[in-house]
């Protein structure tokens, strides 16, 4: 008896929906609330080929969203450890694995190789980034996000006359105008069930059951228990900041586009290290160098070995860094940033010399 029986019975699927399901190849962007439902039902289907791309590791504040993992998994990498479950449950599923974050130098080899794209991501500059190469490259795209207890799907780059991401969003916002669930909350199920409605698109797009989610944005309110959709128009074939080819993309910097670094003071960021879960306070400075900040709550850090191995950093979601005068830690939070995309990275503004340091007359 074949584990895909009952839905090959449903006459719109058929043999030949579940042929076209075990021919298809797709790739999930994150391992997170919203890529560990939707691999798992994407498996569960029978989908041929799908790649896992993640280059987070597992932390504990992750478990009451991402299903696929639990405790035994905190410090693993997400991408690894899923296809590693996964495969467990379906050893029929073909899992390609992806243990880094994209940038635009390296998401186009990758993206050619698929046929669709899952996009679990939770920061402006990767879906800016994957809708651009998406576009560029006639792929399509499903989305998911969720903020607070609402969340959307749709799918972009499908169908006739087809819209994407910037027609919805025509400005990329500003570093920290729309905060991440880690500032906000969320409640685990709610990207359960989004990641769930995005597997549902990729399965009837690549069957042709149904009707897919294009130009249309679907809302869901947890609270509510409603649903809702709004059409989504084309914009002008000329997007303020949309690459006009694949050349202009892989030179453009998406980290300056969504504003992803910024200065912070003292004070935000002693309380940041102290409120916000998964949160790490670095200095930066080499060893030996004045003046001395001891405290139990900072971590020293010096910028050459973080430069050289900044593995030790992966399972913090916000980094806060600072060295003698700032200039050191803004370089250093770009490059942290280029390495991991996910995280929001801030370097304190002035350093240890501003006169609001914790040696000067900051409370702390």
């Amino acid at each position: 008896m074949s584990r895909f029986e009952r839905q090959i019975i449903l006459p719109e699927l058929g043999p030949e929906g579940q042929q076209k399901l075990r021919q298809a190849r797709v790739l999930v962007l994150g391992a997170g609330g919203l890529g560990c439902p939707a691999l798992l039902h994407l498996c569960a289907a029978g989908v041929g080929t799908i790649g896992i791309v993640d280059g987070d590791v597992i932390a504990q504040s992750n478990l009451n969203r991402q299903t696929l993992f639990g405790h035994s998994h905190i410090g693993l990498p997400k991408a690894q450890t899923a296809a590693e479950i996964l495969k467990e449950k379906y050893p029929d599923s073909s899992l390609e694995v992806f243990p880094h974050f994209l940038n635009n130098k390296n998401v186009l080899d990758l993206l050619v190789q698929y046929d669709l794209v899952l996009d679990g991501s939770d920061n402006f500059a990767t879906r800016f980034m994957i809708n651009d190469a998406c576009t560029l490259m006639n792929i399509p795209l499903i989305m998911g996000a969720i903020y607070k207890y609402e969340g959307q799907v749709t799918v972009f780059n499908y169908g006739e006359n087809p819209v994407n991401y910037r027609d919805v969003f025509p400005i990329p916002p500003e570093f920290g105008e729309i905060p991440n669930c880690s500032e906000t909350g969320v409640l685990g199920v709610l990207p359960g069930l989004i990641g769930t409605l995005q597997a549902a698109e990729a399965i009837k797009l690549i069957t042709g059951i149904g009707k897919v989610l294009t130009n249309r944005m679907l809302f869901y309110n947890l609270k509510s228990a409603g649903f809702y959709e709004v059409a989504i128009n084309p914009g002008s074939n000329e997007k303020a900041g949309f690459p006009k080819d694949l050349v202009a993309f892989s030179n453009k910097d998406y980290n300056i586009t969504c504003g992803l670094s910024r200065s912070v003071s003292w004070e935000k960021a002693l309380d940041w290290s102290r409120s916000l879960k998964s949160s790490i306070l670095v200095d930066i400075r080499e060893p030996g160098e004045e003046p001395v900040l001891d405290r139990e709550d900072i971590h020293k850090i010096p910028m050459g070995k973080l430069l050289k191995d900044c593995s030790g950093l992966q399972g913090y979601e916000n980094i806060i860094l600072f060295c003698r005068s700032g200039k050191r830690s803004e370089k250093l939070a770009v490059h942290l940033k280029n390495q991991f995309p996910e995280k929001k990275v801030f370097s304190v503004e002035g350093g240890i010399l501003h006169p609001t340091s914790p040696l000067n007359s900051i409370e702390i």
